[in-house]
């Protein structure tokens, strides 16, 4: 497995909630890779929280900080990814994306809810209508997401451990393909 990319890093891509963090860590140990999560890198390098940023810059900012973290990011290999959720619209990050393999992970919405019922980290949920804003902010991002190399979508009983070994399993027919 540890040669299963070739050094190329893998990018994780969704909505918030989807585990991008979770399976990231999973998929890093065991291939050898280390992990990253660009938001962690954002709130180290701002000293302050996302939620902060957001209030306090707005998201603007939060989006061009996720640029030049990703940016810095896509110049080292072999990496495990965890991206912001919106990443995605950014069409500079879509260059930086490409260097390495893009993988979506794809959970209902109504999974996302119950998963991030208790979270209130998330400004983009700081709302009185989190599924509707879910909604909107899927259909905004849905054909983004969609070209990912690899697109997983994730059923409510699967287990991150599973996720993983699923993904590790079909890199190699996408590899073929590029």
């Amino acid at each position: 497995m540890t040669n299963l990319l070739k050094g190329v890093n893998l990018y994780l891509i969704g909505m918030m909630g989807v585990g991008k963090t979770t399976v990231g860590k999973l998929l890093a140990q065991e291939i050898g890779y280390r992990f990253v999560d660009t938001d962690e890198i954002i709130v180290k390098a701002a000293g302050k929280s996302i939620n902060e940023i957001f209030t306090e810059n707005g998201e603007d900012d939060f989006r061009q900080l996720e640029s030049d973290v990703l940016a810095q990011v896509c110049a080292y290999t072999k990496l495990i990814v965890a991206t912001g959720g919106g990443i995605v619209m950014q069409q500079q990050n879509w260059g930086y994306l490409h260097h390495g393999l893009v993988v979506w992970l794809d959970v209902p919405i109504q999974i996302i809810l119950e998963r991030l019922a208790e979270d209130n980290t998330r400004p983009l949920l700081q709302n009185a209508d989190p599924h509707g804003k879910l909604s909107l902010l899927l259909e905004q991002r849905q054909h983004k997401y969609s070209q990912a190399d690899l697109h997983i979508t994730i059923t409510a009983d699967e287990t991150p451990a599973e996720i993983a070994t699923r993904i590790l399993t079909t890199i190699p027919s996408i590899l073929k393909k590029q």
